[in-house]
């Protein structure tokens, strides 16, 4: 889904001046064809697949593998489908195999616009534990082979990265409308958008931090315990509670961390286990000061966490966002060299 908003932003850009098809998976598709109704067609993509907090290398391997040989089929009569309908003049993928097999195929130029290829195309001043290494290997190998040979990759990303690849660009994050017009002040409650932790173990750790109230949108309940508020999730509910929020408390999703960047909300950051992009991305939040990265959610680990909010902010009021202007400024300008 965080794909899906990001190219949300790409695509309303795109078609002020150009046609536009969009092939998307899943609730991503829901999420497209409900903004651009007639111009996206479904496919089939990759999954991931979780034993207990963790993503599952063999249970993902053997999910798709497994899903490979229909998934293929639909694919590719999705692609006979789309070839007869419309020619494109040039692709762009969000790290998807779909678009960039198409562009492949037919020659076309293509253009990478993502957060990920920061993995394989920038320099990373992070330190990495022994635990996280062959995640990070793993994850390094998969998107350096996932689009390779784009004619260009604009790379989103909220903290600095020295470029060491040619025909590579850095942007800020992609940031929806919904969050560029949010007026964000720091009111007393905290945002928790955390998946893949054990609901009654969740809310425990937060009982234990009696004096702040934490409103927990992901659980899809809607009920209160003592502090602990969950939330069903609701659009402008939640980006209510969001923008009003004085902390937020996440894994290490890039949207979502992001989003919280961008309105300066500090950050405590619990990355899925074996997810290492996760991990890079609350590392970054601790090195850069606007907030702590921890392994395991408990009652401490948020107490320390709340206890530095101020000079968090104080980091925090240092980063500066013009919106989208660079980002699009610079979709245009590759555009052009692409094409020409």
């Amino acid at each position: 889904m965080g794909h899906a908003t990001r190219s949300k932003v790409i695509i309303e850009h795109l078609l002020k001046k150009h046609d536009v098809r969009i092939v998307s998976s899943a609730k991503a598709f829901q999420f497209l064809e409900k903004n651009f109704p007639g111009r996206v067609t479904e496919i089939k993509g990759f999954h991931f697949a979780f034993d207990e907090k963790k993503v599952s290398k063999t249970g993902t391997f053997m999910l798709n593998l497994r899903n490979l040989p229909s998934n293929l089929n639909h694919n590719i009569r999705k692609y006979f489908f789309l070839d007869k309908i419309f020619h494109p003049d040039v692709v762009i993928s969000d790290f998807e195999s779909f678009s960039y097999f198409l562009a492949k195929y037919h020659r076309l130029p293509l253009i990478s616009i993502d957060n990920m290829q920061v993995m394989n195309r920038c320099k990373r001043e992070i330190t990495i534990p022994a635990h996280e290494r062959e995640n990070a290997r793993l994850a390094k190998a998969i998107v350096k082979a996932k689009v390779p040979a784009c004619d260009h990759y604009l790379i989103s990303t909220f903290f600095d990265a020295e470029v060491i690849k040619s025909k590579t660009s850095i942007v800020p994050p992609i940031i929806r409308n919904e969050i560029l017009n949010a007026i964000p002040v720091y009111g007393k409650h905290v945002v928790v958008y955390q998946t893949g932790t054990v609901l009654s173990q969740l809310i425990q750790v937060f009982k234990e931090v009696p004096n702040i109230e934490f409103r927990v949108y992901g659980s899809g309940k809607d009920e209160r315990q003592d502090n602990v508020i969950l939330k069903p999730f609701s659009e402008d509910g939640f980006l209510d509670d969001f923008a009003g929020a004085a902390a937020v408390i996440a894994n290490g999703g890039y949207s979502f961390i992001s989003e919280a960047v961008y309105l300066r909300k500090p950050v405590l950051s619990v990355p899925l286990e074996g997810q290492y992009e996760q991990f890079m991305n609350a590392a970054y939040i601790e090195k850069l000061g606007y907030g702590r990265h921890f392994d395991t959610m408990t009652s401490d680990a948020v107490k320390a966490f709340l206890y530095d909010l101020e000079i968090f902010r104080q980091k925090l009021s240092n980063y500066n966002q013009d919106g989208n202007r660079i980002l699009l400024d610079r979709v245009d300008e590759v555009l052009e060299e692409v094409t020409s």
